[in-house]
C-alpha cells in the first residue's frame, strides 16, 4: 500500500473543527460570548465588579468607595481586553497552571499604574474559582443565547410565519402514515411548525440564569472568619443581581447548573422541532411540492448536472443532531457533581459554544434553504385531483348526520365508503354518482356534490391566524 505523504500542519494556525474553519462566518457572533477568550474576559469583568462592589459597600474595614475615575480605570481593564490580553493570560497560566489564578494576577498587575496597588489583596477576596467561573459562564451563556441565538431563531420563525401566511390558501393533500389523507393547506402545515417553534422560544426567553458567590463549599466560612460583621448573604445576593443574574442561595462549591440543563433541554427541543421541519420540507421537495431556486454558478452534483439538491436542509439536520448530542450530554453531566465538587463540569462547559454553535449554523442553513423555495401550486393541485377518495370521510360523516336527523337509508356509512374507496382509485365522476344514489336530503347532497379535494380542508386557512 502506498504511504500517504503528509506535511505537518499541527503548528499552523488552522482550525481543527468545522465551526472555526468552514463555517466560521455563520457562528462568529458567538465568539464574543462563548469562546475561551470571552470566558476569560467575563472572568476579568466579574473580578473587577466584585472589587468595586466590596468597596462601594465598604464591606471590609479600611476600604472606601472608588472615585468615578478609579472605577472607569478598573473597568477599562475589561474593555481593553484583546488578542494581546489573551496571549498575556496564556503566559501567566503557563506558570500558574490555573486559569482563574491567572486572571487574578492579570488584574493585580494592572492596579499599580492606576494607583490601587495597595488593594491587590482585595482581588478575588473570599472567592473560590467557581465563584468566578459560574458567574462568567452564566453571563456568557446569557449573552450568547439572548444576543445571538434567540434573534437568529426569532428571525427564522418570522420567515416561516410569513411563508405560512402567504400559502394559507394553497390546498394540499395530507399524508398520514405516508398515505393520502384529509386535505389541508400548505400554510396551515407550516403554521403548525411555526407555532411549535415559537412555544420553545418563549420558554427560552424566560430562562433564569443563576449565579452564586459564597466560597469554597457554599458556607461563607472564609468570609465570616475574616469579616464577621458583614452581611455576606446580602453582599452576595446584591452582587449577583447587579450582574443581571438570579441569585442561588444554596449551593456546594459549584453553582448546581440546573438552570443550564433547563435551557439546553429547551434549545434541544427547539432543535428537534426544527429537524422535523427539515425532514418535512425535504420530503415536500422530493415530491415536487416545492421547487428549489437554483443558485447561479452552484453545483448540485459533481456528475449529474441537472440536480438541485436540498443541501441546506440536509446540512441543518446533521448540525441539529450534533448540537443535540452535545446539549443532551451537557444537561445530563452538569447536574451531577460528586459531593461538594468534582471537575467534570469544567471540561463539559468548554463545549457549550460548540453545542449552541451547531444549532446556530443549522438555523442559518434552514433560513437560506427556505429562501430558495417556490411553491409549485400546480403540482399540489394535480395531486389533489388524483385523490378524490379522500372525500370518503366527508361523505360518511354527512351520512351519519343525516341518519341522526331522521333521513332513511343512511345505514352503515363507514362500511359503504370503505367498500367503495379502500385500495381503489375513485375519480370525480364515480364519487358524484355514488353521492347521487345515497338518498340524501337535497341540501346535504348539494353540499357534497360541490365539494372537491381542493376545497375539503375545513378552516385550515383560518387556523393560520393563531400565529398572530
Amino acid at each position: 500500500m502506498a504511504e500517504i505523504a503528509r506535511t505537518s500542519l499541527a503548528n499552523e494556525p488552522l482550525a481543527l473543527t468545522a465551526l472555526d474553519g468552514r463555517y466560521r462566518a455563520a457562528v462568529a457572533p458567538l465568539v464574543d460570548y462563548l469562546s475561551e477568550a470571552a470566558l476569560n474576559r467575563d472572568r476579568i469583568h466579574v473580578e473587577v465588579e466584585w472589587l468595586i462592589h466590596l468597596t462601594d459597600n465598604s464591606v471590609l474595614p479600611g476600604t472606601s468607595p472608588f472615585t468615578d475615575e478609579q472605577k472607569a480605570a478598573l473597568r477599562k481593564i475589561v474593555t481593553d481586553f484583546n488578542a494581546d490580553s489573551v496571549k498575556e493570560l496564556a503566559e501567566i497560566e503557563a506558570v500558574t497552571v490555573h486559569d482563574v489564578k491567572a486572571v487574578e494576577y492579570y488584574i493585580a498587575n494592572r492596579l499599580e499604574p492606576i494607583g490601587l496597588g495597595h488593594l491587590k489583596p482585595l482581588v478575588h477576596f473570599g472567592c473560590t474559582s467557581e465563584d468566578i467561573n459560574n458567574l462568567s459562564y452564566a453571563l456568557g451563556v446569557q449573552g450568547g443565547v439572548q444576543q445571538v441565538w434567540l434573534p437568529a431563531a426569532r428571525d427564522l420563525v418570522a420567515q416561516l410565519t410569513k411563508m405560512a401566511e402567504d400559502s394559507r390558501d394553497v390546498p394540499m393533500l395530507s399524508r398520514t402514515h405516508g398515505q393520502p389523507a384529509t386535505p389541508t393547506t400548505l400554510g396551515k402545515e407550516l403554521a403548525v411548525l411555526a407555532w411549535r417553534l415559537t412555544r420553545q422560544l418563549n420558554r427560552i426567553e424566560k430562562t433564569e440564569y443563576l449565579g452564586k458567590i459564597n466560597g469554597a463549599t457554599g458556607t461563607y466560612a472564609a468570609h465570616y472568619a475574616s469579616v464577621p460583621t458583614a452581611d455576606w448573604q446580602q453582599v452576595s445576593k446584591s452582587f449577583v443581581e447587579h450582574l443581571g443574574l438570579t441569585w442561588n442561595p444554596l449551593t456546594t462549591q459549584i453553582e448546581s447548573h440546573d438552570w443550564q440543563a433547563e435551557v439546553y433541554a429547551d434549545i434541544a427541543r427547539f432543535n428537534r422541532i426544527l429537524h422535523n421541519l427539515c425532514t418535512d420540507v425535504w420530503s415536500y421537495i422530493s415530491i415536487g411540492y416545492f421547487a428549489q431556486i437554483p443558485v447561479a454558478g452552484a453545483t448540485g452534483s459533481s456528475t449529474m448536472p441537472h440536480k438541485v439538491n436540498p443541501i441546506r436542509f440536509e446540512n441543518a439536520e446533521a448540525n441539529l443532531e450534533i448540537s443535540n448530542g452535545l446539549l443532551d450530554t451537557l444537561g445530563s453531566t452538569l447536574v451531577t457533581s460528586r459531593w461538594q465538587r468534582d471537575l467534570t463540569d469544567s471540561s463539559s462547559q468548554r463545549n457549550i459554544g460548540t453545542a449552541i454553535g451547531h444549532s446556530l449554523l443549522a438555523i442559518s442553513n434552514v433560513a437560506k434553504g427556505l429562501d430558495r423555495l417556490d411553491v409549485a401550486e400546480a403540482v399540489l393541485a394535480d395531486d389533489l385531483d388524483h385523490n378524490w377518495e379522500v372525500l370518503a370521510e366527508a361523505i360518511q360523516m354527512v351520512m351519519r348526520a343525516e341518519a341522526i336527523a331522521g333521513v332513511e337509508g343512511m345505514d352503515n356509512p363507514y362500511e359503504r365508503l370503505k367498500d367503495l374507496t379502500r385500495g381503489h382509485r375513485v375519480d370525480a365522476a364515480r364519487l358524484k354518482e355514488f353521492v347521487g344514489e345515497l338518498g340524501l336530503s337535497a341540501e346535504a347532497e348539494a353540499r357534497l356534490q360541490s365539494l372537491t379535494p381542493g376545497t375539503y380542508n375545513g378552516i385550515a386557512s383560518q387556523l393560520v391566524d393563531h400565529l398572530k
